[in-house]
């Protein structure tokens, strides 16, 4: 049995076991980043599992990850919301965090949000701010969509209509959005002064370790894709402070509540 098959099989058995338990059918995904889950407590009718239930899905291990898989309403629509994410460096295997991906597309999602904690390359961005990704910049050295043909070929990974609502959201509820290019990287270690310098000259504004190759593979399969990066850190070489995970974190849930109001209101938005 090829590759590509053995994956079928284990996905229709995760989601045969999903369905289970969940019979709603989700056409909206959100994948919630490092200290972002405070967004998941908004929703109604909540139903949630465990990932560590559902066979063969990966375990996040990751502090500001829970771990858990939601489905709810909010604005009359289904969502559905991975509340934490499994990054490359937790096992060094791409289908790890792909996989989730392939879940959601099955469940129905067409439309989805990714969203991460990232540090800050662009000297005019500053801890706290809240970035819109409008294109990236894949350092895993990983290709999400080997064996794929894009169903939009030479269409951008982020959906420019997707960019424009989310846009109109954050002006709606004034919140202040910044614009620019995230670019990933495997991790787990934060990047040199030399390395951050690198980065700006390619054309990155944020780094992080996540995003790039889930959001391929979601337009590599036919679905619209937008994405937030909440800037919880100035990289290294900007700032004389050390950079740990806990400051990401703590910098997260201190704009979990804007946060989560851009989010609701580009729910609201979305048909």
């Amino acid at each position: 049995m090829n590759n590509e098959r053995f994956i079928e099989r284990k996905l229709k058995e995760s989601v045969s076991f999903i369905r289970q338990t969940i019979r709603q059918r989700p056409r909206i995904g959100i994948v919630l980043g490092s200290g972002l889950g405070y967004f998941a407590d908004s929703m109604a009718s909540t139903q949630a599992m465990n990932t560590a239930a559902i066979p063969h899905y990966p375990t996040s291990t990751i502090e500001g990850h829970s771990g858990k898989f939601l489905i709810g309403k909010l604005h009359g629509k289904t969502l559905l919301v991975f509340q934490g994410r499994v990054h490359y460096y937790e096992s060094g295997n791409i289908e790890s965090i792909l996989y989730p991906i392939r879940v959601a597309r099955a469940l129905g999602v067409r439309t989805l949000l990714v969203t991460n904690a990232a540090g800050g390359v662009n000297p005019g961005f500053k801890p706290a701010d809240l970035m819109l990704i409008t294109d990236h910049i894949n350092l895993t050295f990983k290709n999400a969509i080997r064996g794929y043909m894009p169903h939009h070929h030479n269409t951008p990974v982020y959906d420019p209509a997707l960019q424009a609502l989310i846009a109109d959201a954050a002006q709606s509820k004034g919140i202040s959005l910044k614009r620019g290019v995230y670019c990933g990287v495997q991790g787990p270690s934060y990047e040199t002064a030399a390395e951050v310098r690198m980065s700006k000259m390619i054309g990155a504004d944020a780094v992080g370790m996540s995003t790039v190759n889930e959001a391929s593979l979601a337009h590599a399969l036919g679905m619209r894709v937008g994405g937030i990066s909440c800037i919880t850190n100035l990289s290294t070489g900007m700032t004389n402070q050390k950079l740990t995970h806990r400051e990401v974190t703590e910098v997260a849930r201190q704009v979990q509540h804007s946060f989560s109001t851009l989010l609701d209101a580009i729910i609201e938005r979305l048909e």
